[in-house]
């Protein structure tokens, strides 16, 4: 792909006027953004927001120091100013040994096929559309059985394109262009005791081809939110847990933060020290993968400039590999992997929720999580719960205000099966898991 010309003549100017006021190192990188969203609300749009930015940023390597700075003003003679006054400031600071840019060795072999994460079709998307998809999504809402309950519908579409260039002083150049599409509901209900449960669906995708039926997303939203009249505690028990993919992001979430080299570094994570060391059970295989096409994730390098690799995370529960930066791998003494994660890829089974459903004879499906917390540190957590009580195979009466409590360490080795459904609307793509023996605390 040829870099975008104006960004990148942006990004290599300020580059060149840093190294000229005395920066050793300089990353600089020039973006564009464009952003619209619809908001709809019982019968009428409620909002509209458009907004353009653009924009620089660098990271300043002076002297020993480092900083990162951004401007929006583009003028030459404002980010010539801008900058001198950055390098000045940078001299200022603490030194810091182990700031740097990466090793150019890092920035080989950048994997060149295309990602599919930028749709051409994007200018095609007009206010006519966007305004119809939102109206649409209502009348899906309010088409659910049942819908006479409904009190409240809100939904909206919102789409994106972002365009950003890179360049290091050591020798990096690179571009990323990417869209997303979203369409979303938000449905409100009134229970017989005078409760206001709430649910609600969203899809999202690289392509507005893709999207889904606005009407199947916010026939689901209604279906979701209309589920939950009527929902209670459950007693306490031990019993199995079917996670929904759409809910088990979350729980993965908590798992993917202490493999960041920032936690490690600084003592506060209970995955510290454990690679090659069984930390959950043999279901449990991830894989990094930058290169998925169209995923939410997808990358050709990460945003250090570390050429995207499939990386190996948990193979049959036996971890492998952290997310290891230059700043933090060179203060633990660690070679870089990459900073951020990009796209989960699981090792998938054989049956869908559904079907995992129906193999328990008594436990509970979640289906979200309520407020709640994971301690990176110590690997402890305790979340509230909703879903609904499975009963010989079959789903049950709804449950709410439950909680389950345990150690990451004790769950992630109590996971007896994994879907073959990952959610598509996220990163993470978590499918449908089965945790055996969770303690649930309600009654």
């Amino acid at each position: 792909m040829a870099l975008n010309r104006e960004l990148f003549d942006v990004a290599q100017r300020c580059s060149e006027l840093a190294r000229a006021k005395g920066a050793q190192e300089v990353a600089a990188r020039a973006y564009r953004q464009r952003d619209v969203t619809v908001q709809w609300r019982d019968g009428k749009v409620e909002q509209i927001n458009e907004a353009t930015t653009r924009g620089v940023g660098l990271q300043l390597y002076v002297d020993g120091r480092y900083s990162a700075v951004q401007s929006s003003d583009l003028r030459p003679d404002a980010l010539a100013s801008f900058i001198a006054d950055a390098v000045t400031m940078t001299r200022s600071l603490a030194p810091d040994p182990h700031r740097s840019l990466p090793e150019p060795a890092l920035y080989a072999g950048r994997p060149s096929g295309d990602l599919q994460i930028d749709d051409p079709a994007y200018t095609s998307v007009s206010a006519e559309k966007r305004r119809a998809i939102a109206q649409a999504l209502e009348g899906g809402a309010r088409g659910a059985k049942g819908a006479e309950a409904i009190l409240s519908v809100t939904t909206g579409f919102n789409d994106t394109r972002a365009e950003g260039v890179r360049v290091h002083s050591n020798g990096f150049s690179g571009e990323r262009v990417d869209t997303q599409f979203w369409s979303f509901a938000s449905v409100s209900v009134k229970d017989a005791d005078g409760r206001r449960p709430e649910d609600g669906a969203f899809a999202g995708v690289r392509f507005v081809g893709e999207l889904p039926e606005a009407e199947t997303v916010g026939r689901l939203a209604g279906e979701r939110a209309l589920s939950r009249l009527g929902a209670k505690k459950s007693e306490s028990a031990v019993l199995p847990m079917v996670l929904e993919n759409r809910a088990a992001g979350r729980l993965a979430g908590f798992l993917g933060a202490p493999l960041q080299a920032r936690a490690l570094q600084q003592k506060q994570s209970f995955l510290e020290g454990r690679v090659g060391q069984q930390v959950g059970s043999e279901q449990l295989t991830i894989i990094d993968d930058p290169l998925l096409p169209r995923g939410f994730g997808s990358r050709h390098f990460d945003n250090e400039g570390i050429s995207a690799r499939r990386l190996p995370i948990f193979e049959n529960g036996v971890l492998r590999n952290y997310y290891v930066d230059t700043y933090y791998g060179k203060k633990l003494g660690i070679a870089p992997t990459t900073g951020s994660t990009s796209n989960l890829a699981w090792s998938l089974g054989t049956k869908d929720r559904d079907a995992l459903i129906a193999d328990v004879r008594d436990g509970i499906l979640v289906t979200g999580f309520i407020g709640g917390n994971s301690n990176a540190t110590t690997g402890d957590f305790s979340l509230g719960v909703q879903g609904f009580r499975i009963r010989g195979g079959q789903l049950g009466e709804p449950v709410a205000e439950m909680n389950i409590a345990a150690n990451h360490l004790e769950l992630w080795k109590r996971l007896a099966a994994v879907g073959n459904d990952p959610f598509p609307y996220s990163p993470l793509r978590a499918p449908t898991l089965v945790f055996d023996g969770v303690q649930f605390a309600g009654l």
